[in-house]
């Protein structure tokens, strides 16, 4: 089993994301993250899916994805080829005798403060997973009280794009 990160361009339409991920649930496969997003052209949103599987598993999501009415384009993402990224936003406790401790981590993984109390620091972190899972791993010993994760977006590198994409699509 790899990793998969599908991209989808589809209508921004009530009830697209349910037909989508019904998909998924029918045929028994799990979506271990998911990100939406409007694109340039309101008409029109990017989904983000990652998933485990074979090739095999991959062809039949795909295949099924380009069968769905409102689905406009589907990409099987090249990850050598992608720049995939997540948010997370994480509470921990840090009272006056781990305050520095837990603020120098933040500095070291590039964390940016969002919140601070007199017992608690929230930050957010954007990164690879193993980046945000690896920060979660230093902040453990402190007592991590909240932790809320966006899921991966992808993006090609260069002029690596969304094949079958015209320029009129996305553009009205």
């Amino acid at each position: 089993m790899k990793k998969l990160v599908l991209s989808l361009l589809v209508n921004n339409e009530a009830g697209v994301l349910t037909r989508v991920s019904g998909l998924f649930a029918r045929r028994g496969f799990n979506i271990s993250s998911l990100s939406v997003g409007e694109t340039q052209n309101p008409q029109f949103s990017r989904i983000t899916i990652q998933a485990m599987g074979d090739e095999y598993v991959r062809a039949q999501l795909v295949h099924q994805l380009r069968k769905l009415h409102d689905v406009k384009v589907v990409e099987n993402m090249e990850l050598e080829q992608t720049v995939c990224r997540e948010l997370m936003l994480i509470k921990v406790c840090a009272g006056s005798d781990t305050r520095s401790q837990v603020l120098e981590g933040a500095n070291v993984f590039r964390a940016k403060v969002c919140d601070l109390t007199p017992t608690t620091v929230t930050m957010e972190l954007t990164g690879d997973t193993d980046k945000l899972d690896a920060f979660i791993t230093f902040l453990e010993p402190f007592k991590i009280i909240e932790t809320c994760r966006t899921g991966i977006t992808a993006i090609g590198r260069g002029k690596y794009t969304l094949n079958h994409i015209k320029e009129d699509v996305l553009n009205g």
